[in-house]
Order: structure tokens, then sequence, then C-alpha cells
């Protein structure tokens, strides 16, 4: 996972987190359901690159790389 997805994420994760306790400290389900939105969506994002870096990693051990 290249370094730029890495702090991608992790931004738009944090910012799920201050979203969702934004909206749990002033009633606003709305940004808050928007909050937990943004840290799923930081999940998988993040899964899917250590997918990606994992067949990489098969591909160079298999190709001897």
């Amino acid at each position: 996972m290249g370094l730029d997805d890495k702090i991608s994420n992790k931004t738009e994760d944090l910012g799920g987190k201050a979203k969702e306790a934004a909206g749990s400290a002033t009633g606003d389900e709305d940004l808050k359901a928007e909050g937990k939105g943004d840290q799923v969506s930081s999940a998988v994002k993040d899964g899917a690159e250590k997918v990606k870096d994992a067949a990489g990693n098969i591909k160079d051990k298999l190709t001897g790389n």
C-alpha cells in the first residue's frame, strides 16, 4: 500500500470519527451516521489495499522477484 493511500485512508477514518463524535454531541443523527459511513469506507479501502499488497507479494514469490 502506498504512503499516499495510507494517509488518505487514515485521514478519512479520523474525519469520520470526528463527524461521529460531533453528531453524538449535538444529537445530529445524520452527521453521526455519515461519520460511521466514512469510517467503514476507510476500512474497506484499507482492506482492498492490503489484498493488493498480498497479491503482489505472492506474485513476487512465484516469479522469484
